[in-house]
């Protein structure tokens, strides 16, 4: 259809029975909310597209953060005809079809642009199809997904394309969206309320206005309350500050059960957090923090268990992710307990900063100049690779610290092999340091 003529969108936020997060879809750039590392003034996709320049985009991010929205901003900004494709319904048949509508229009000097919802969904022969469209300039594509374009897009299409990612929108961005709701669906809230649903939709736009517009059907007096909420999400809200005192009261918690091995408490408190709506990232870096802190090299397993979770949750999102915390909390709590690099780093602080700053010594300095050898750079240096056992017994702290320990492993975990280790080494360098008189 022509962007020109009579369409279904213009007349979107006039029908109350239509939803409303489609009612409150935004029509201009101005209206529209969030991903301002994009669209903000002066960025390169704002200026193209306000100047009618867009080439071939693909638009990726997670679900509700307002894909299809900007591609139909850019419809009504752009003088092209707009026909919107969905990878769930359309075939080879009707993309050859639209294919060569666009290219006879561009024979009369009009443009299309093409907007595929969920391309990652097409296979490689139906996005092969628009291939020799795109290379020709017979029509701008605009790709919408939520999977990651570079495993999804097939390379030839994805090199003729610019890949904007899109982002969660942030709890101020949704709590904005909904307030500016409020008047739609004829109701008061306090914010307190609203920042719930802003937690709990966690990023997505169209799940907060949803949950908005359940709650104000249910709503008694045009007045949401705590209980209209809880009946509407169906579970107890927690209402929570979570830059206050009771979301550092729960991390805290959390850890220290962690710490005291406590597995039963650890998940009962990442229970809490997780259905209060806490970031679930924030509790990814805070476990990565207990792997290193309060388990170290007892198990060095554990920080490879929280990266992994840390990755899982932020490539599976909610609630998938959440149970990768689960297991997370449950590994760190059973592990063999010691903070013993910790404190070892501490100590090395201490003594940086109370002590002077000693030169490096001389034989641990490269040399590579010849003046530098001659300055003594380098001399009596020995290349461990060359030492029986590869322990050479030259010393490599400034004089003043010769002997100093820093690192003092427990017996806990693979902490007791390393001390036994970090001994043997010792030994053998107090032989090589002092042999025995002949």
């Amino acid at each position: 259809m022509s962007l020109f003529e009579p369409s279904p969108l213009a007349s979107l936020k006039d029908d109350s029975q239509r939803p409303l997060a489609e009612r409150m879809r935004p029509e201009t750039l101005e209206e529209f909310v969030g991903q301002q590392h994009i669209l903000g003034p002066g960025k390169p996709l704002r200026m193209q597209i306000e100047r009618d320049q867009l080439g071939s985009i693909i638009l990726w991010g997670p679900p509700g953060v307002g894909k299809t929205t900007l591609a139909r901003i850019i419809a009504r900004l752009t003088h092209c005809d707009y026909i919107s494709f969905s990878a769930v319904l359309s075939g080879i048949k009707e993309i050859k079809t639209v294919m060569a509508d666009a290219e006879r229009n561009r024979r009369v000097g009009r443009r299309t642009l093409i907007f595929i919802d969920e391309i990652h969904r097409f296979n490689k022969a139906q996005q092969d199809a628009f291939l020799p469209f795109v290379e020709r300039g017979d029509i701008s594509l605009i790709g919408a997904t939520t999977e990651n374009p570079s495993f999804e897009v097939i390379s030839a299409l994805l090199s003729r394309t610019k890949v904007y990612m899109l982002k969660p929108l942030t709890e101020e961005e949704l709590l904005a969206l909904l307030e500016r709701a409020l008047p739609v669906v004829k109701i008061g809230a306090p914010v307190e309320l609203l920042q719930q649903i802003a937690t709990y939709a966690n990023g997505d736009a169209r799940t907060a206005l949803n949950i908005l517009e359940l709650a104000a059907a249910a709503a008694k007096d045009g007045q949401l309350t705590s209980q209209t909420i809880e009946d509407t999400l169906q579970r107890k809200t927690l209402l929570y500050d979570k830059s206050g005192e009771e979301h550092f009261n729960l991390i805290s918690a959390l850890h220290k059960s962690v710490r005291s091995s406590d597995v039963d408490a650890a998940l009962y408190w990442l229970g809490r957090m997780l259905e209060s709506g806490e970031d679930r990232m924030y509790i990814a870096r805070r476990l990565v923090r207990m792997a290193i802190e309060d388990i170290g090299l007892a198990d060095p397993r554990a920080l490879e268990q929280s990266i992994a979770a840390m990755q899982t949750v932020h490539f599976l999102g909610m609630p998938e992710g959440d149970l990768a915390l689960g297991q997370l909390a449950i590994y760190l709590s059973v592990a063999p307990k010691s903070d013993a690099s910790y404190q070892a780093l501490n100590r090395v602080m201490e003594t940086v900063e109370k002590r002077v700053a000693e030169p490096v010594p001389f034989h641990l300095r490269n040399a590579p100049t010849g003046a530098m050898k001659q300055w003594g750079y380098g001399a009596g240096y020995q290349h461990a690779h060359k030492m029986a056992d590869a322990l050479p017994d030259m010393e490599c702290l400034p004089e003043s610290l010769v002997g100093t320990r820093f690192y003092e492993p427990t017996n806990r975990g693979l902490e007791q092999r390393i001390a036994e280790r970090l001994e043997e080494i010792r030994s053998r360098k107090r032989r090589q340091s002092n042999p025995p008189a002949k």
